[in-house]
C-alpha cells in the first residue's frame, strides 16, 4: 500500500444509519438532531432512558427515524448491545460516533483514585469498547468511526488534568487504530474530532472538587458547531479536526512554546475555570446519569455560533494542501535523484 492510501468511500447522510453514544445531551444530542434533519436513521445511546426516549420521540415527530439503547459505555457487553440493536432495527450501521464522556474538576492530588478510574472507564475504555464493536461490523460493510477527543488531547489543562490524560489516551488509541486498519486495507475511516470549550451541560455533569463552581475559559462555542463537523466527517474521510480556532491556537502554543504555555496557564487557568457567581452543584454524572435532555449548559458568557477555522480545515481546498505539498516534495526529490544519476 502506498504512502497515500485509498480512502474509504462513505455514504451520504440520508443513506446512513448512525450510532451516537452520549446522545441524551450536549454534543451527542445536537448531532442526533442535525443528522435526523438531514435524513439519517439513528441509534442513540446513553445511561439516561427518560431523555433518550424524549429525544427519539422528538425526532420521530418530525418525520425522522430513531431508536435508543440504555447503555453504559464502560461495560463492553452493553456496547455490543448497541451494535446489535442497530443491526436488528436497521440492518446495520454506517457511522459510529464515540461521544460519551465526563470530566472532573480539581487538583490531581485531591481527586480520589476511584474517581480517576471511573473517568477513564467512560472516556477512554468507552471509546475502546465502541471501536471494538464498530470494527466488527464495518470491516466488511465499510463506514466511519468518529471519536470525540478534545483540545486537551493536545495540551493538558490544570484543574482538568485527569480529563486531559483521558483525552490524550483517546488520541493515541485513535491514531494507532487508524494505522492498523489502513495497513489491513479495511474500508473504515477513523476520525478524531477535538472540540474547544463547548456550551453543553458538561459543567453540570462534571464532578467538582473545587470550592467554586466550574467554568469554561473563553472562547466558548455552540455544540452545533461540533455537530456540523462530526457530520462532515461522516460523509468524507478526515483524519482529525479541531473545532474552534481558539482551541487550535492553544494547541499550537503548547507545541511551539511549551514552557511559556505552562506559565501562561498557571497564571490564568486557575482563575478562568472557576465561577464564583454560581453555587457549586452537589450532583454529577460520573457514576450515574444526571439531568440531561439539553444541548446547552449554564455558561452565561458569549457563545460563538460558527468557526471559520473549522470550516476552512474541512474544505476540499484546505484538505488538499498536504497532498499537494507532498506531491511537490516527491517531484523535487525525483528531480534531484535524476540529476545525481
Amino acid at each position: 500500500m502506498g504512502l497515500l492510501s485509498r480512502k474509504p468511500k462513505l455514504k451520504a447522510l440520508a443513506d446512513q444509519v448512525i450510532v451516537i453514544t452520549g446522545a441524551s445531551s450536549g454534543i451527542g444530542l445536537a448531532t442526533a438532531r442535525l443528522a435526523a434533519e438531514r435524513g439519517a436513521r439513528l441509534v442513540l445511546a446513553s445511561r439516561n432512558e427518560e431523555d433518550l426516549r424524549r429525544a427519539c420521540d422528538e425526532i420521530r415527530a418530525r418525520g425522522g427515524h430513531a431508536t435508543f439503547v440504555v447503555a453504559d459505555v464502560a461495560v463492553p457487553q452493553a456496547v455490543d448491545r448497541i451494535a446489535a440493536t442497530a443491526i436488528e432495527e436497521f440492518g446495520g450501521f454506517d457511522t459510529w460516533v464515540n461521544n460519551a464522556g465526563v470530566s472532573i474538576y480539581g487538583k490531581l492530588t485531591e481527586i480520589p483514585l476511584a474517581d480517576k478510574r471511573r473517568l477513564f472507564d467512560t472516556n477512554f475504555w468507552g471509546v475502546v469498547h465502541g471501536c471494538r464493536s464498530a470494527v466488527r461490523h464495518l470491516r466488511e460493510r465499510g463506514g466511519a468511526i468518529i471519536n470525540i477527543g478534545s483540545i486537551v488531547s493536545d495540551r493538558a489543562v490544570p484543574l482538568q488534568s485527569i480529563y486531559s490524560a483521558s483525552k490524550h489516551a483517546v488520541q493515541g488509541y485513535t491514531d494507532g487504530l487508524r494505522m492498523e486498519l489502513e495497513h489491513d486495507e479495511l474500508p473504515i475511516s477513523v476520525t478524531l474530532v477535538k472540540p474547544s470549550a463547548i456550551d453543553t451541560p458538561y459543567l453540570e455533569h462534571a464532578r467538582n472538587y473545587m470550592e467554586e463552581a466550574p467554568n469554561f475559559p473563553p472562547p466558548v462555542y455552540s455544540p452545533d458547531v461540533v455537530a456540523e463537523a462530526i457530520l462532515e466527517c461522516a460523509e468524507r474521510p478526515v483524519r482529525e479536526v479541531t473545532v474552534g480556532g481558539g482551541g487550535r491556537l492553544m494547541a499550537v502554543m503548547g507545541r511551539v512554546a511549551p514552557r511559556t504555555t505552562d506559565l501562561y496557564m498557571e497564571q490564568t487557568m486557575f482563575r478562568t475555570q472557576k465561577d464564583e457567581s454560581r453555587n457549586p452543584q452537589t450532583w454529577d454524572s460520573l457514576y450515574s446519569p444526571g439531568r440531561d435532555g439539553s444541548t446547552e449548559g449554564p455558561y452565561d458568557g458569549h457563545v460563538i455560533r460558527s468557526s471559520a477555522y473549522t470550516r476552512a480545515m474541512l474544505s476540499d481546498v484546505t484538505r488538499a494542501l498536504p497532498y499537494i505539498a507532498a506531491g511537490v516534495a516527491v517531484a523535487e526529490g525525483v528531480r534531484r535523484w535524476q540529476r545525481q544519476h
